[in-house]
C-alpha cells in the first residue's frame, strides 16, 4: 500500500545503517548489522525502508560504512525507483569532506552529509536506524510533529523500568514536550502516567531543517560524542520545541489483533535475533509478516517456488527455492534455496539461503550463516560439550555457524 505524505512539505530521509553488530558475530564478520538476513527472505534493513516506502516517503539517503559492500549490493538490486524526481534510495559511503575522518557518530554522520541536505532543501528530516524489525506508518509520526509546531520529534517505546537503563530515557510532561533525555541513565526515571515505565528512545527522529542545520554545525565545533542521543537531543531540550511520539499509538493497517501491540525488536544480540525469528512462528505469531496492506519489501529472487518431496513439517517458514526431502523440521525458518537431505533433522533453528542440511544431520537451536554445508549424519545443539569445542557458542547457549566458503556472496 502507498500512502502520500500528509501536507506539501518536502522530506528528506536519512537511514543510519553503518553499524558493525559486534554482538551479533559472526553473523556481522563480513557484513554490516543492517545487511544481516533476516525472517528467510530479507535483510533488517528491509524493514526500515519498507516503512519509508509504505508511508509514501521516496527521497532515501542510507549512510554506510562498516563492511558496506553487501548492504550496497542489497540496495542496488533489491531497492530501485524507476527514474521518477526525488524518488531515490542511495548509498552514501563516508566522504571525509571536513577531515580524514570516519563516521564519529550519528550527527557526525549527518553532519558530514550537510551538502545532501541543503542541494535536497527538505522542509523536514526524518533521520532513522536500520537495526531493528518493527513496522511503523511514519506518517502518523509527521503529523503528531506538525500538530504540535515541534523542532523536534523522537519516537518513543515504554519499556520496563528494570530493563530502561539499556537504553536512552526520555521525560515528557503530560503534553509530551520532553523536558529531560539522558543516555543509559543508571537510574532511569518512570513515566509519570506509569511507574513501571520508563519511556526509551527508539532511535528515530524528525527535525525542522533549520535546527538540524545549526544544532549540526554547533556541535562539530566542540570535542563531543557527536551522537544524537548523547549530545544533539539532551542539549537542544532547555530550549527547543521537542516532542516525545509514542509508538504505542501508531496503528498499521493490516495489523491483526493477536500481534503484540507497537512491537519492536533491536535484534542486536544473538538472543534477540533468534527470539526474534521465533516471534514469526504460530498460527498467531506476535510479529506477522503475512500482512499485504503493509508489506515487507525486499530484493528478489530468481530461483523456483519451494518444494516438499516428503517429510513432517510443523510450524515452519521457507523461502523460494527451498526444498526437503522426507525430513523433519519444526518451528524453523529456512531460507531461499536450502536444501534439507532425507532424515535430516532441524528444530528451533534459522538456516539461511542456500545452504544443504546433509541426510540425517540434526539441527537444534541454530543459527546457520548463508551459503553452509552441513555434512551428512552431524549434529549440533545436541551436545553442549562438543559444541562448545567445534563452534561458536553465544551465551545465550544458541550456536551459529558463519557463512559458508561455497560462494562469494554476503
Amino acid at each position: 500500500m502507498i500512502r502520500a505524505a500528509p501536507g506539501r512539505r518536502r522530506i528528506l530521509a536519512f537511514i543510519l545503517a553503518g553499524g558493525r553488530g559486534e554482538r551479533l558475530q559472526p553473523l556481522t564478520r563480513e557484513r554490516s548489522k543492517p545487511s544481516v538476513p533476516f525472517g528467510g527472505k530479507y535483510r533488517i534493513i528491509d524493514f526500515v525502508l519498507s516503512n519509508f516506502v509504505n508511508s509514501g516517503i521516496y527521497a532515501i539517503y542510507c549512510l554506510v560504512q562498516y563492511k558496506a559492500q553487501s548492504l550496497i549490493e542489497h540496495l542496488r538490486v533489491g531497492w530501485r525507483f524507476g527514474g521518477l524526481p526525488d524518488h531515490f534510495i542511495i548509498a552514501v559511503p563516508p566522504q571525509m569532506r571536513w577531515g580524514e575522518t570516519w563516521y564519529r557518530g550519528t550527527a557526525d554522520a549527518i553532519y558530514q552529509n550537510l551538502n545532501l541536505v541543503r542541494d535536497f532543501n527538505p522542509d523536514i528530516v526524518m533521520i532513522f536506524g536500520a537495526d531493528h524489525v518493527y513496522r511503523m506508518d511514519i506518517n502518523q509520526m509527521l503529523a503528531f510533529h506538525l500538530a504540535r509546531d515541534a523542532q523536534v520529534t523522537v519516537a518513543t517505546l515504554p519499556v520496563r523500568l528494570e530493563e530502561a537503563s539499556g537504553f536512552g530515557i526520555v521525560e515528557a510532561d503530560t503534553g509530551g514536550r520532553v523536558v529531560g533525555f539522558e543516555e543509559k541513565p543508571a537510574h532511569p526515571r518512570p513515566m509519570p502516567t506509569d511507574p513501571t515505565r520508563a519511556l526509551s528512545s527508539m532511535g528515530n527522529y524528525i527535525f525542522n531543517r533549520d535546527i538540524l542545520v545549526e544544532a549540526l554545525i554547533e556541535d562539530a565545533r566542540r570535542s563531543t560524542d557527536h551522537d544524537f542521543g548523547r549530545t544533539i537531543i539532551p542539549e537542544l531540550v532547555p530550549y527547543a520545541g521537542v516532542f516525545a511520539y509514542n509508538f504505542l499509538a501508531n496503528e498499521v493497517p493490516g495489523t491483526k489483533p493477536y500481534e503484540e501491540q507497537g512491537y519492536w525488536r533491536d535484534v542486536g544480540s544473538i538472543g534477540a535475533y533468534w527470539q526474534a525469528h521465533m516471534d514469526l512462528l504460530g498460527p498467531q505469531p506476535v510479529f506477522d509478516l503475512d500482512n499485504p496492506q503493509w508489506p515487507i519489501l525486499s530484493a528478489p529472487y530468481g530461483g523456483p517456488t519451494a518444494r516438499v518431496i516428503g517429510g513432517e513439517l510443523s510450524d515452519v517458514i521457507m523461502g523460494q527455492g527451498t526444498r526437503i526431502d522426507h525430513a523433519r523440521v519444526r518451528r524453523s525458518i529456512l531460507g531461499r534455496g536450502v536444501r534439507v537431505e532425507r532424515d535430516a533433522e532441524i528444530e528451533e533453528s534459522i538456516v539461511m539461503d542456500h545452504t544443504v542440511v546433509g541426510r540425517g544431520a540434526r539441527l537444534r537451536r541454530v543459527i546457520v550463516d548463508r551459503h553452509n554445508l552441513i555434512p551428512d549424519g552431524d549434529a549440533i545443539g545436541i551436545d553442549p560439550a562438543r559444541d562448545a569445542q567445534v563452534h561458536h557458542v553465544d551465551p545465550s547457549g544458541i550456536v551459529v555457524l558463519p557463512r559458508g566458503l561455497t560462494r562469494y556472496s554476503t
